[in-house]
């Protein structure tokens, strides 16, 4: 199961991400508050060309029409959809694959890069499970399963977070978590790095998260259990020890504007607490932040 795990992460991470995205990530940056354009007649057309195009789309993918009354609204504008769903339903051997779309962003450039990559993230996982299906039959059978979607983490006036997972079933389950943010008056990604003035919120945020995770662990006689010292459990029992999070560490903003860390099932602790995700008080970040933007 663990080395199943490992494969899934290895080729959800090895799937293509358009080298364009790091290019219109980091001159968004640069730019900082982008001029609004006139959206005027220019706005109007454009309108109304993408609602003949999306009234075709729903025509042609049934898929896609179930999913209508399930779109979420962001903003008064921009909104995401399910592009395209893959669905698999036989004996022993089931995948849905949905795979998000942002539209009406101002910033086509970077709305492009991203559905690109969700796209692609989505046709690998697919062509993978095809395989995977494939060698099982070949060998005598077996159990597999992909559920694959996306949930809308915060949307507000100013931030938007899609959270996007993927649980593999084959025996137990495993659940790996991935996560964009846009600041929609800018329309820039944001990453966890550009939150900060230097690399100093590494060590200050998992300090924090160790603190919470002994905290629970007292306060719960146990029942909650993660892989830190100085949480009472036998070195044994310690399967690999949580130290610090990785620069790039998943997270995403709240509604509230506080920065969530997530982690993977498996990833600080054992597959009974799914993923686990900590909340880290702004006091703990503010010598560290660029500014209370996002984050206060």
């Amino acid at each position: 199961m663990d080395k199943k795990l490992e494969e899934l992460k290895k080729q959800y991470n090895d799937v293509p991400i358009p080298k364009e995205l790091d290019f219109v990530v980091e001159s968004a940056l640069r730019q900082g508050k982008r001029k609004k354009k006139n959206r005027g007649p220019q706005w109007l057309l454009g309108t109304a060309a993408a609602a003949m195009l999306f009234t075709a789309s729903l025509n042609i993918s049934p898929a896609m029409a179930r999913t209508l009354s399930d779109i979420p609204v962001v903003g008064s504008v921009i909104k995401v959809l399910t592009w395209t769903e893959y669905e698999v339903a036989e004996d022993t051997y089931d995948a849905t694959i949905k795979v998000p779309s942002i539209e009406h962003l101002e910033n086509t450039d970077l709305a492009n890069a991203l559905n690109e990559k969700y796209r692609s993230e989505g046709k690998a996982l697919y062509d993978d499970f095809i395989a995977e299906v494939g060698d099982l039959k070949a060998n005598g059978g077996g159990h597999y399963g992909i559920d694959s979607g996306y949930d809308i983490k915060t949307d507000n006036d100013q931030i938007l977070s899609i959270g996007r997972y993927i649980v593999n079933t084959v025996g137990s389950s495993s659940t790996v978590m991935h996560y964009d943010t846009i600041d929609k008056q800018n329309e820039i990604l944001i990453t966890l790095p550009s939150l900060f003035k230097d690399d100093s919120y590494i060590q200050a945020i998992s300090e924090n998260i160790k603190e919470q995770m002994r905290e629970q662990i007292a306060a719960t006689n146990e029942e909650k259990v993660y892989w830190v010292k100085g949480a009472g459990l036998p070195d044994e029992e310690l399967m690999e020890v949580f130290t610090t999070i990785n620069k790039e560490q998943q997270f995403y903003i709240s509604e509230k504007g506080k920065l969530v860390i997530s982690f993977d099932k498996y990833e600080v602790a054992p597959g009974y607490m799914g993923v686990v995700e900590f909340e880290i008080p702004t006091d703990v970040l503010q010598n560290s932040l660029v500014s209370n933007k996002y984050i206060h």
